[in-house]
């Protein structure tokens, strides 16, 4: 009996072993590259994403979060490096991103937005844009997740606009640096790895950006305030090369979608929270945390109201997605 069970056991083995060689030849593993470091909301949200992934494929999918620009690939270089297979996914920071495609910088028009739920309608509009834009850079958009509210982060307090005059201020995109350019500013686009360094260096002497970067930058070493000016949205759309996608099963890829369908509006709820914690840290940190006063804040979006019609011109495929939304908003 004992040796039928080892010659059992054997056939047994034998019979498994090409089976086990199939599933891990077919297992795929996956980088993701995030600029963003390990504490970032939007890095702990692709980490439980990548977590879902792999239980609902039941591990033969896998994706390996690198955080921090680990990989080496700058925030404003994503959407093209994806494109050209250099990494298979990626965190990509929209408005980073219109060299290669101007429309995904629609949501950082300054003061067009002005609350998550108008930035849902605006998303209802965008969204088969984004599509057209995925495929004509090789990827598909996995899920979309915004920023918290955006702040004005600077040295010291202002008692009105001329406070700002020649401020080096950096900024993520070109929409916002234009816009600090109006307040009197002198707007700077800048790679969030280049910030904390340019700010011990003294080379610049502020920041756009949310609370949530803030902290993320230990502002309060360099900055002793924080605007709550909210003047632009901008969100982070988790992408996959398609060559990538189409080597995974089509079984995989309706379960993968099935879980970024259902995480988004988590992490949507996420980002909406994250901002009262961030705050309560520049706080702590040593920042005060200010409302921006009625008469600056109207004066800031009397000097830059003309940004909206500029990108429509500059960016005609633009002009229907934004009357359709300020349509639907009530701002027609």
């Amino acid at each position: 009996m004992t040796t039928r069970r080892i010659l059992m056991s054997s056939m047994l083995g034998a019979l498994a072993a090409p089976a086990v060689l199939r599933q891990a030849r077919a297992a795929t593993a996956l980088d993701l590259a995030t600029v963003w470091p390990d504490g970032n909301f939007h890095t702990q949200n692709a980490r439980k994403f990548a977590a879902e992934v792999a239980k609902a494929t039941e591990g033969a999918v896998t994706i390996n979060v690198q955080a921090g620009g680990a990989l080496g690939f700058k925030g404003p270089e994503l959407l093209r490096s994806v494109r050209d297979g250099l990494v298979p996914m990626a965190d990509v920071l929209n408005n980073q991103q219109i060299g290669d495609a101007p429309t995904m910088g629609i949501e950082g028009i300054s003061f067009l937005v002005g609350s998550f739920d108008e930035l849902k309608v605006l998303h209802k509009h965008l969204m088969p844009e984004y599509e057209r834009v995925a495929r004509a850079n090789n990827q598909k958009f996995l899920y979309i997740v915004p920023w918290p509210t955006q702040y004005l982060h600077i040295k010291a307090p202002i008692a009105g606009i001329e406070g700002l005059r020649g401020q080096r201020i950096r900024s993520s995109d070109k929409a916002t640096a234009d816009m600090c350019n109006m307040l009197g500013a002198s707007g700077t686009m800048m790679p969030w790895g280049e910030v904390v360094p340019a700010l011990a260096s003294g080379r610049i002497e502020g920041v756009c950006t949310s609370a949530t970067s803030g902290v993320d930058g230990r502002f309060w070493e360099f900055l002793k305030v924080a605007y709550r000016t909210n003047h632009t949205f901008s969100s982070q759309l988790v992408s996959i090369n398609l060559d990538t996608w189409g080597g995974i099963s089509a079984a995989n890829r309706a379960k993968i979608e099935a879980v970024a369908k259902a995480m988004q509006p988590q992490f949507w709820d996420v980002a909406a929270n994250d901002d009262t914690t961030s705050a309560r840290k520049l706080t702590e940190g040593g920042m005060q945390v200010l409302s921006v006063e009625p008469p600056l804040l109207a004066e800031m979006r009397k000097r830059t109201a003309a940004m909206k019609d500029d990108f429509i011109k500059r960016v005609p495929a633009s002009k229907p997605i934004i009357e359709a939304y300020l349509r639907d908003v009530g701002r027609a």
